[in-house]
């Protein structure tokens, strides 16, 4: 296999950066020219971008159980193109300043499903869609105790309402096969588990 691009410091020639929305997130469109493949630059392009934090996922998992916990809400993004908008979900939230990524891990889980987690595992960092958004996403699991997690969380000043699952993990990856949980995040996290079960039960055993 060839090796991947490798940009130096003039490989984005930004013409003109424009600020066209700012609410909770931010939309701007950028004028720019990158360099090919074949090492000139090429025409100038126009793109929008939408500027988000940096989102933390987590999957909590008790591995004496094997079972985890899945959040369930209302998700405006699916409204238009699922019959079903209430997804299956792993608990996550935005980065604020000056915090770091297992900070967000630990306080989500207490706010969207009061549930401590006593170790986390980072499984990786990705951008969901690279091709509009600045958005990367921390990926981990989270140890925790599955037993009595359930009930309705959230933060009622943000319009939080949120549904806590307890389920094996099997059935999780049934929903997935399925296709009841149809998100990146879960998807990839509980393939993850999937994958790496008997060692993370090996360590957290």
């Amino acid at each position: 296999m060839s090796e991947t691009f490798k940009p130096d410091a003039d490989a984005v020639d930004i013409i003109e950066r424009e600020n066209c929305f700012r609410g909770f997130y931010r939309l701007d469109r950028i004028k720019l020219r990158h360099r090919q493949f074949a090492g000139n630059m090429g025409p100038q392009l126009t793109r929008e971008l939408f500027v988000r934090h940096d989102a933390v996922c987590v999957l909590p998992y008790d591995p004496q159980r094997d079972e985890v916990v899945l959040i369930e809400q209302f998700r405006v993004g699916a409204m238009d193109k699922s019959a079903n908008p209430w997804l299956l979900e792993l608990v996550a939230g935005l980065i604020d300043k000056d915090e770091e990524p297992e900070e967000v891990a630990r306080r989500e889980a207490i706010e969207e499903a009061d549930l401590p987690l006593t170790s986390l595992w980072p499984i990786t960092q990705y951008y969901p869609s690279p091709g509009g958004s600045d958005e990367r996403v921390h990926l981990f699991v989270g140890r925790c105790s599955s037993e009595g997690a359930g009930g309705v969380h959230g933060l009622p000043e943000e319009g939080e309402d949120i549904r806590v699952q307890v389920m094996s993990l099997e059935d999780a990856l049934a929903a997935v096969r399925d296709g009841r949980i149809d998100n990146a995040a879960s998807i990839i996290a509980l393939q993850w588990l999937a994958l790496n079960r008997d060692e993370v039960r090996g360590m957290w055993s």
